[in-house]
């Protein structure tokens, strides 16, 4: 799916995997976040860590009408505040999401697949 946008110069098209890219690469700028988790990658109770070119897997786009959902699957660091680093993730993404595509974001569901202890 997609989303298009009416202009008075033509339409624009922005596809799903954009719009996860840009909130996946919002979200790991963000303190204690080590990494995006894929949705399904839960098996034996390990969570892998995305890389760079796969943020999409860990980001799902909905959308009903008018109304943009986004659900993100994150690894935080251990020893942060789950609570405000969720918030601050919401945050992040709405704001990097509105700025860059113009988008209104209904709701952003964040779900912790897991926290890792950061190696110095």
């Amino acid at each position: 799916m997609s989303i298009e946008l009416k202009r008075e110069d033509g339409h624009v098209t922005i596809t799903n995997e954009v719009i996860a890219t840009i909130a996946g690469g919002a979200a790991i700028e963000c303190y204690g976040i080590v990494g995006m988790a894929s949705k399904k990658q839960l098996r034996d109770g390990i969570a892998e860590i995305l890389r760079k070119e796969n943020f999409a897997k860990g980001v799902v786009v909905r959308q009903n009408e008018e109304d943009v959902h986004i659900d993100m699957y994150i690894i935080v660091s251990y020893g942060t505040k789950i609570s405000e680093v969720a918030h601050n993730v919401q945050s992040q993404v709405k704001y990097n999401l509105e700025k860059t595509l113009g988008l209104k974001i209904k709701s952003i569901n964040i779900y912790i697949q897991g926290v890792r202890v950061i190696q110095d």
